[in-house]
């Protein structure tokens, strides 16, 4: 009887586990990273790699600089344990217009060589996976969150991008260089800016370190100089409705909107200014660079009509500060709205993509951020293109032949597009999932959503609240993008992922 009883118990465990909504959108994720041919797991070779490089750690260059003694401090995601980046701010005595801003990168490299089994991990996923139910690394967490990451109270080797900021917000010196760093607090957007923006108490680390608060204070000014420059330059300021799912007990309960702030905006505007920096100092050094452009918009005039919605003018070919300034009256006179339109210009201007740019060709440039040499190169224990991109830094700076030639770089612009493609399909994939458990008990309510996308192939709509996107089944024609209705759900499928509206 006891046996009977505990396999009784067993099986209604297992019951009980198959219906709970983490357990229903992990098997999705895993059959959507499976179908976009993403792998799941690293192979027996990499974990064995991972045991000797925990085994032995590499030694610090002796030739480095050593910055420990700086106020260092990362600023991430609530959640985030594979810290990419450290910052700090220096003020220079010599020119008292000019504040240096450092940021280190972790140095990946130092850890996972090139052709490695992990690396070969890295270059087959090209990317970190976020999804609601699991996060699927780029590298094992006992190294993106270990060994590789800038984590507080510890000493790290790192590649420190040093900029020069006048007080008009323009870079006027740059340098890149190896070094030793030590974070010194560990700290959260959310909590950094509602101190930052007094709504709320200074964070406890921040608070027992002067020299440390007093360094973000000044981080954060420098920041906002640099944003003001960007955008007089027409840099684009979008502000879309993010969300993701609040489990309770393994069971969805909400969709939690995500909104910028200023810790995120002071950290965006330093990654940005030294992804620049990057990209430029691979040009100067006459080597090919692996850049992130996103080209002039094809349909900028779709972009015209919209802005015309809005009696507003747009010139008749694309224009990245006229847009800029559409975007930022909007912004201000209906602020409510303002994150569809922000959501309409995104679909509107076509995704970023990865191409090399040869020292001696004109820029594609990123028409989004207003700048034309731009490569990523700040977070490499979550994106391979940062990876390779230091790769490419640390040849030069150590005078050996660069890590990849211009063939491989080619062949890995188009992979890495393509897999990062396939990571946001996964994501997208799970997030429909969530969408669906969701709204699976309000069939036959009606909400007001808009258009995000209208093509051949579909037309697809968000609902307001909770915000969450599908598919047009019935009466989507003459709809297009950034057009505002009301839609009728009227079929969910968790499994597929699918949400279906018509027209009400």
């Amino acid at each position: 009887m006891n046996y009977g009883h505990q396999t009784q118990t067993s099986n209604n465990k297992h019951n009980d586990e198959i219906h709970h909504h983490r357990y229903i959108l992990r098997n999705v994720a895993h059959k959507a990273m499976i179908e976009h041919k993403l792998l799941l797991d690293f192979s027996p070779e990499a974990i064995s790699q991972l045991a000797l490089i925990e085994a032995s750690s590499p030694y610090p260059e002796k030739s480095i600089i050593d910055l420990r003694q700086f106020p260092w401090c990362s600023i991430d995601n609530d959640d985030s344990m594979d810290l990419d980046q450290l910052t700090v701010a220096q003020i220079n005595s010599n020119e008292k217009n000019i504040v240096k801003i450092l940021v280190a990168i972790a140095d990946v490299d130092a850890f996972v060589r090139k052709g490695s089994p992990l690396d070969n991990h890295a270059k087959a996923n090209t990317t970190s996976i976020y999804t609601a139910a699991e996060v699927f690394p780029m590298f094992p967490n006992k190294l993106s969150t270990n060994l590789t990451s800038l984590n507080p109270d510890q000493d790290h080797q790192a590649i420190v991008i040093e900029m020069d900021i006048s007080l008009e917000g323009k870079i006027t010196k740059t340098n890149i260089y190896q070094a030793m760093v030590h974070n010194y607090a560990k700290l959260t957007y959310n909590s950094v800016a509602a101190w930052l923006e007094d709504k709320g108490p200074i964070p406890e680390s921040v608070g027992k370190n002067v020299h440390l608060s007093a360094n973000i204070i000044l981080q954060d000014k420098i920041a906002q100089l640099l944003r003001e420059n960007r955008h007089k330059l027409g840099a684009l300021d979008f502000e879309t409705i993010e969300a993701h799912p609040i489990f309770h007990e393994n069971t969805i309960s909400s969709l939690e909107i995500e909104f910028k702030n200023r810790a995120k905006e002071l950290i965006e505007d330093f990654m940005v200014a030294a992804n620049s920096v990057s990209a430029k100092y691979l040009k100067s050094a006459g080597v090919p660079s692996f850049r992130r452009v996103v080209r002039h918009p094809k349909r900028w005039d779709r972009i015209i009509s919209e802005a015309a919605k809005y009696k507003y003018e747009l010139p008749t070919t694309p224009n990245a500060s006229s847009l800029a300034a559409f975007l930022n009256r909007q912004k201000i006179l209906d602020p409510m709205r303002f994150p569809d339109l922000s959501l309409t210009i995104i679909k509107l201007l076509g995704k970023g993509e990865y191409v090399v740019e040869f020292p001696e060709e004109k820029e594609i440039g990123h028409f989004g951020l207003a700048v034309m040499d731009y490569t990523h190169s700040t977070a490499p224990n979550r994106r391979f293109p940062d990876l390779i991109t230091q790769r490419m830094l640390k040849g030069i700076l150590k005078n050996e032949i660069v890590a990849y030639n211009s063939d491989e770089l080619i062949e890995l612009a188009q992979h890495c597009t393509d897999k990062e493609d396939d990571a946001n399909k996964v994501e997208r994939r799970v997030a429909k999932s969530a969408g669906a458990l969701i709204l699976s008990s309000k069939i036959g309510k009606t909400f007001s959503a808009i258009c995000t996308g209208a093509a051949e192939k579909g037309t697809w709509v968000r609902i307001i609240n909770p915000p969450v996107e599908g598919r047009m089944m019935y009466g989507h024609e003459g709809i297009d993008v950034g057009d505002k209705l009301q839609v009728t759900l009227i079929h969910t499928d968790v499994e597929k992922g699918f949400i279906d509206f018509k027209r009400a």
